[in-house]
């Protein structure tokens, strides 16, 4: 296969993809990994795509792009809604207790499958988000407790020092959480500082750590750092992770389960 034909290729994985790895590439193209480095670093200087660690993304992908919560609605839609299905087995069949919803469009896809069990069973749920406790709200004989602050108009989630206080008052059994980036070496990032610090309020308040990422998220780094994998009990994905990122999540002792 010639380069030209290899660069078209790649450019079509990473349009439907969000993301590709240097050693998947090499794998599936059937040469060496250091002729992927060079096919990648080339379409880097055509401006088609962002060399990261381990591979590339698309050129768009920068590490404080954050899209609207109307862009994500859609964007991986069947691959989130079997994510949340699979997340609630985080839960168990009998559970009865407390569980934290961050706010994110994956963890709306949790809110939508754990509905139906919440007019036959105990739970109270939290959440900082108001699109998921608009949606909560109306449920017949759900528990909900919504968590205030000032609210940020791209994400439709409260955030500030009074969220993250009220936040460190909690112990949630279960928390669900939403990432942009799932990284070995930078672990859990967003890109904005004041979701980043609710996230982190998340994490180190609830008993067990449930991280819900589409594929498109594994090995993205973005600008803020809020938990490391350490933190984390379960990652729920769409897709296996590359090695690398496999490996560190296996030293960090993280389950995967995949939709």
């Amino acid at each position: 296969m010639y380069a030209t034909e290899r660069h078209e290729q790649i450019e079509r994985l990473l349009a439907a993809q969000g993301r590709v790895s240097v050693v998947d590439l090499a794998d599936r193209f059937e040469v060496t990994t250091e002729t992927i480095r060079r096919d990648l670093d080339h379409l880097e200087s055509a401006g088609a795509l962002r060399r990261v660690h381990g591979g590339a993304v698309g050129p768009e992908r920068g590490s404080t792009r954050e899209p609207s919560l109307a862009e994500r609605r859609d964007h991986h839609g069947t691959a989130k809604e079997a994510i949340g299905r699979r997340a609630l087995d985080a839960l168990g069949r009998d559970f009865t207790g407390s569980v934290f919803l961050d706010a994110g469009t994956t963890t709306a896809a949790v809110a939508s499958a754990l509905v139906p069990r919440l007019a036959d069973a105990p739970i109270e749920v939290v959440t900082h988000s108001l699109t998921l406790g608009n949606a909560l709200a109306g449920v017949p004989g759900a528990s909900l407790s919504f968590v205030g602050g000032r609210v940020r108009g791209l994400t439709a989630a409260a955030v500030g020092a009074d969220t993250v206080q009220a936040i460190g008052g909690m112990r949630p059994d279960v928390a669900f959480v939403g990432t942009n980036g799932v990284s070995a070496s930078f672990g859990l990032s967003t890109p904005d500082p004041d979701e980043a610090a609710v996230k982190r309020a998340i994490v180190a308040s609830a008993r067990r750590v449930v991280v819900v990422a589409d594929a498109e998220k594994l090995g993205a780094e973005l600008l803020v750092g809020f938990a490391s994998l350490s933190d984390v009990d379960v990652l729920v994905t769409d897709a296996a992770p590359d090695p690398e990122l496999a490996d560190a999540l296996a030293d960090a002792d993280v389950e995967v389960w995949l939709a």
